[in-house]
């Protein structure tokens, strides 16, 4: 890892990548359309284009004999730690639910009601590494939420679904599963094909061409968010362990070379140490050259002056996750304004979220912290306002209501309230 001795020194790696590839755009604009027009048709091509699964109408669909054996595949230890996992993914989900708000006064009722989608369409990656922990971070915020209907898609490499993700679909409950993956299933559950049910929302990471299907259906269907890479950001005082801050770098780097792993620190000797011991711990890892090339291409440390200047660089960097690693994590955590998610202290290592604690870890990546937030149930929850005037109300603000509609020109809008005003 590269230590700058600044931020400014650093802005070749603080600059992230848009979704701006004009190659890669049309190619998603052209699959989008496809699978639009020809349905199951389209998706079955693409799949056996990119993931060499040859697909039917019959088998596209994860059935119950895969499920099965899929149980057989995994151990019973994994069970336990993923049963353990999804009830506490549920239960925070579930907790502090959105509630109805309705209010009567002076005969006028105001407020909205709260209704689930009926379908949410959950993506599940299974790119460089089949990730189950996805099923639930993307299924069961939908199943607090109370959605009735939750399809899952994944890619299937030559027509098989990693265990661990069939084990972990069938914990969380999802109505079903489908071998689809990449432009070609976020289209799939945008417009609805013969075999995969159209969705009203679509959440769950995906690579770039998963991202940009979401750009393009968006408007038809709700979405998450715009999700690049994953990236960490570490605020670290020089009174931390080395080998905990390197391994919380590698956790990251080791997920794609265009992963972010930066850490900021006010010591120059804890830096050189840190670099040392990145160097130390990479060649015990068996996906040691994605690490390396992702920090050679997106990681380092910065020096700042202090903790405060780190939390004011944080904000401007608006990280996917923020790790605090100092003695006073919770005090710094009030100048934190913009990040997916904060891990505060040195025993809260960032998988803790990614596996296990309970929020989610579907979150805002490339400076979008700024205004997309963690993957939550409210995405799958509509408000609907509620309205309702009793005839004194309506004569006692009608003539206001009929003032402003005239205002406007809308002569229509102010008849809609005059004829009840007119009304003995």
């Amino acid at each position: 890892m590269k230590i700058y001795a600044n931020a400014d020194e650093a802005e070749e790696i603080l600059v992230r990548g848009k979704f701006d590839d004009a190659a890669k755009v049309a190619a998603v604009k052209e699959i989008v359309r496809d699978v639009q027009k020809r349905g199951d048709k389209a998706l079955f091509a693409y799949a056996e284009k990119f993931d060499g699964s040859v697909l039917t109408a019959d088998t596209v669909r994860v059935s119950e004999k895969e499920y099965q054996n899929a149980y057989k595949e995994v151990s019973e230890d994994f069970l336990v730690s993923l049963k353990k996992a999804v009830k506490n993914v549920y239960d925070y989900h579930a907790r502090n639910p959105l509630q109805s708000d309705i209010r009567t006064e002076n005969g006028r009722t105001t407020g909205y009601v709260v209704r689930p989608v009926r379908r949410a369409g959950i993506y599940v990656p299974g790119g460089t590494a089949p990730l189950s922990s996805s099923v639930l971070m993307g299924v069961l915020p939908a199943k607090a939420a109370g959605v009735k209907e939750i399809y899952a898609v994944t890619p299937a490499k030559g027509g098989k679904v990693d265990p661990a993700v069939l084990v972990a679909a069938k914990e969380c409950g999802v109505t079903a599963l489908f071998k689809a993956g990449g432009a070609q299933a976020i289209a799939a559950l945008a417009y609805g094909t013969e075999s995969i049910p159209k969705a009203d929302v679509i959440a769950g990471p995906g690579n770039i061409f998963v991202t940009l299907a979401k750009k393009e259906v968006y408007g038809d269907v709700g979405i998450d968010m715009l999700a690049g890479p994953s990236e960490i950001l570490i605020i670290a005082d020089g009174r931390q362990k080395e080998k905990f801050v390197a391994a919380d770098v590698l956790s990251q780097a080791e997920h794609d070379c265009l992963s972010r792993a930066i850490v900021l620190t006010d010591d120059a000797a804890f830096a050189e140490r840190l670099c040392e011991e990145v160097e130390r711990q990479i060649e015990f890892l068996p996906r040691k050259d994605i690490a390396r090339a992702s920090l050679e291409n997106g990681g380092g440390v910065i020096l700042v002056e202090d903790m405060r200047a780190a939390c004011e660089l944080a904000n401007e960097i608006a990280p996917e996750h923020l790790e605090i690693a100092a003695e006073n994590a919770d005090e710094l955590l009030e100048s934190i304004d913009c990040a997916g998610a904060v891990f505060l202290g040195s025993c809260t290592p960032e998988p803790v979220g990614d596996y296990f604690a309970g929020p989610d870890h579907i979150l805002p990546t490339g400076g979008t912290a700024k205004f997309f937030q963690v993957l939550n149930q409210d995405l799958f929850l509509r408000k609907m306002s509620v309205i309702k005037f009793d005839e004194r109300a309506i004569r006692e603000d009608g003539a206001d209501i009929v003032r402003l509609a005239e205002s406007e020109g809308l002569r229509a809008h102010a008849n809609a309230v005059r004829v009840r005003l007119e009304e003995k």
